[in-house]
């Protein structure tokens, strides 16, 4: 980290995991001077490293494929909220990603010539490329990170929280960042700004994501004036490991044995159980993701769960020669943690996963506040009520690499105007962070366990009036015990201090998650009311949230408001 407290670039990316590096790298080829932060190390961190399954994309590698038919799945997936011409870049242009990853190196599996590409729920083909067994995720970020380290011109800082965007004459001219090992106040000023931070899983209790994952993005964008979409729609990951324990291995890594090998979702009476909720699967196990945790929970409710509540997911029907010739050395890891799956089931359960709301941003990645731009799992519109297995690594990469190209232009014609008083790291947002005093301390990370709680227990997959308007009082609670000061008082790395920060964030993106619950009175996708059963066709429409005067206001919008937000 450099002494100077003040930097500057072209263009500034927020955030980087596989949208933030792909943005900065697009950004660099298109002549901008581009700086990459993170809160971790970067590369390390975000959801993209944690990845182990597939990437969906119409390579047409197993069966003949393309992106149109790629388009409809994910359109069906979205229960009608899907903005359309968002979906169709992802799925269009995912596949010139993948293409390119594959010209970086990054090792798609292969079957003579040709990509391997597997059957993954939802699609109506074998669509998703991987690998090698559960490191999809892993190479992909070390794919994109090598591209970075061979890329000097790029700076890269990790460690950096970011506290707040910067606006200047309505334009967002950079952000405030918190120094996490000096404790320093850093501002960072650039033409145009890139918030790929991604999700907000670390909101629940049980999440399978990144710590950083707490919706810090949603928090900066609404606080700068953007709008956020689709926050009530939360993915819940139905076959989340749950026992026995298992150590150093991905909670979410039974999708891929499950839908390869065929896995037996079984209740406490070891019945098969779906089709009691509208979904038999009969041995093809392509169930989608928001049906099936509502069959796990549903089974739960009735007295009919796993020993731990949740549901025996079994592959006592195959051999240990076909389980390692579809999983190889993953067999022995799992041996080394005590589970034999030829003998004995493993229990599973929904687990916070993903996040399809977000930013609201045009087909150029444009939020509605000038100069501000976003990508991957921070923005929302193109997943609608429900997201497409495999399309979160596939959305990353092609968001990221839009993000980076239109933020590198808009910066350019910024450079090429000569503004006459750029900002220089002074103002408000310094002084708020820089100047803290020391003052009685309160224990965040105690009130982060209780805002986890809060929203595990009534802000779940499934929701009701009662549920959820208990936990609007109870954030509420929480909120005013925090004050609207941080502390201060500790030179260096301050625990307290990035607590109180997180907490900040994380009660106003599970304000944003919980009001727009309230509102929706349907279920579709993964937002599912017990009060309010099937489908309303007159909420075929988003709920768009902004903060105006202080408080958050919520309207609906129409499907295709989208694609004139900076119009």
């Amino acid at each position: 980290m450099s002494a100077s407290r003040h930097l500057s670039a072209d263009v500034l990316v927020i955030g980087a995991g596989g949208a933030g590096m792909y943005a900065a790298l697009e950004a660099h080829r298109q002549g901008a001077k581009v700086l990459l932060v993170d809160r971790s190390l970067i590369g390390r961190g975000g959801s993209t490293v944690m990845a182990q399954m597939t990437v969906a994309a119409a390579m047409g590698g197993a069966c003949p494929d393309h992106w149109q038919h790629h388009l409809t799945d994910t359109l069906a997936a979205g229960r009608g909220l899907c903005e359309p011409v968002l979906a169709k870049i992802v799925c269009e242009q995912g596949v010139e990603c993948i293409a390119q990853l594959d010209e970086w190196g990054v090792g798609w599996a292969r079957f003579e010539d040709r990509y391997s590409q597997v059957h993954a729920p939802g699609h109506d083909r074998a669509r998703c490329v991987y690998v090698d067994f559960l490191n999809t995720g892993p190479a992909v970020a070390r794919t994109l990170r090598t591209r970075l380290v061979r890329t000097p011109e790029i700076r890269r800082i990790g460690e950096l929280a970011v506290t707040d965007l910067v606006l200047r004459d309505g334009r967002c001219c950079g952000a405030m960042a918190l120094h996490l090992p000096s404790g320093a106040a850093v501002s960072l000023q650039a033409n145009a700004v890139i918030v790929a931070t991604g999700g907000l899983t670390r909101l629940y209790r049980r999440n399978s994501g990144s710590a950083n994952s707490g919706g810090d993005g949603y928090a900066l964008a609404l606080r700068a004036g953007a709008e956020l979409v689709d926050m009530e729609f939360v993915q819940f990951f139905p076959i989340g490991h749950l026992a026995p324990r298992l150590i150093g291995m991905d909670p979410i890594m039974w999708d891929p044995f499950r839908y390869k090998l065929g896995g037996r979702l079984l209740n406490a009476h070891m019945e098969e159980f779906t089709e009691r909720y509208g979904t038999p699967e009969n041995g093809q196990y392509r169930i989608t993701r928001d049906l099936a945790t509502y069959a796990i929970t549903k089974e739960v409710a009735a007295g009919r769960g796993s020993p731990h509540g949740g549901a025996w997911l079994s592959f006592q029907h195959l051999d240990e020669a076909s389980l390692r010739q579809a999983f190889g050395p993953v067999i022995d890891r799992l041996a080394r943690n005590g589970i034999d799956l030829t003998r004995t089931p493993i229990e599973v359960a929904p687990i916070a996963h993903y996040h399809m709301g977000g930013i609201a941003v045009d087909e150029r990645m444009r939020t509605g506040v000038n100069g501000l731009f976003g990508a991957g799992e921070a923005i929302g519109g193109s997943n609608g009520a429900n997201r497409l297995s495999g399309n979160a690594i596939t959305e990353a990469l092609v968001f990221g690499r839009l993000a980076g190209a239109q933020a590198a232009s808009f910066a350019k014609a910024i450079r090429h105007a000569a503004p006459a008083q750029p900002w220089q790291g002074d103002g408000p947002e310094r002084d708020w962070l820089a100047n803290r005093r020391h003052r009685p301390s309160i224990n965040c990370a105690a009130l982060i366990e209780q805002l986890q709680a809060i929203m595990a227990d009534d802000v779940g997959p499934f929701r009701t009036a009662d549920g959820l308007a208990r936990a609007q009082l109870r954030l509420s609670e929480i909120l005013a015990a925090i004050g609207d000061s941080p502390p201060g008082g500790i030179d260096g790395y301050d625990a307290e201090l990035l607590d109180w920060l997180d907490l900040r964030q994380m009660l106003l993106v599970a304000r944003c998650v919980t009001e727009a619950a309230i509102l929706r009175t349907e279920s579709r996708g993964a937002h599912q009311r017990e009060d309010h059963p099937g489908l309303d066709d007159t909420w075929q429409e988003h709920l768009a949230i902004r903060i105006c005067g202080g408080k958050l206001s919520l309207n609906r919008q129409a499907i295709g408001a989208l694609e004139r937000l900076s119009a």
